[in-house]
């Protein structure tokens, strides 16, 4: 039987098993940050406040999930095995790639289709995505073959470690030193390259790298 409870157990079962709390899960799906807070499932009279249909499919779309998932997770028993935590996936993009034309929008994220998938870290926010280092020109910190999830949007800030693209199409992973209306200063991760200055007009996107796999 269909209960009150049970769809608020679902509801925080797909967070947890996307590795969101309630109120993250909200967010994702574009709802207030406290509309599945437990404060709101119940209304000041004490009568049980049900979650919308059109919530449900908006969590269902922004996590990924299939309907069959959230209806397995509605007729979970409490004694039931958890099911395992899943992480969306992103692309997976070279170095190489992310210097070519027609990959990426104005903004830094990946266009198209095709790409290899990799499982997202559960601390990666969406539209996060992954680019895999080619050569030593980033040691000592990351080395050939790593794997860096890199947040376009993100707030970035003195210090940070970001990857910069540049409008004639060289991409490199530097740490900010400084970024003023007219200029981007970047400090080299391998001491053996130089540090960079580039004019504002000449970069592209900066995006900032919030996970790498060593």
């Amino acid at each position: 039987m269909l209960s009150h409870d049970r769809v608020w157990a679902a509801i925080d079962a797909l967070a947890e098993r996307y590795s969101l709390s309630a109120s993250g899960l909200a967010k994702r799906a574009g709802l207030d940050s406290t509309a599945f807070n437990k404060s709101k499932r119940l209304a000041s009279d004490g009568r049980p406040r049900w979650p919308s249909t059109e919530s449900l499919a908006k969590i269902i779309e922004a996590t990924g999930a299939s309907l069959d998932e959230f209806m397995a997770l509605l007729n979970r028993k409490p004694d039931d095995d958890a099911l395992p935590v899943q992480h969306p996936t992103v692309p997976l993009v070279g170095f190489a790639q992310a210097g070519a034309g027609g990959f990426f929008d104005d903004s830094g994220f990946p266009v198209g289709h095709g790409w290899d998938l990799i499982e997202l870290p559960a601390q990666s926010k969406a539209g996060s995505y992954a680019l895999k280092v080619h050569g030593d020109s980033m040691l000592p910190l990351y080395r050939d073959g790593d794997v860096l999830i890199v947040e376009p949007g993100a707030t970035v800030r003195k210090g940070d470690r970001v990857v910069v693209k540049t409008n004639a199409g060289e991409v490199m992973a530097k740490v900010l030193e400084r970024q003023t209306a007219r200029s981007v200063s970047l400090v080299s991760l391998n001491p053996e390259h130089p540090n960079r200055e580039l004019p504002v007009a000449e970069v592209e996107w900066v995006a900032r790298i919030v996970w790498a796999s060593q």
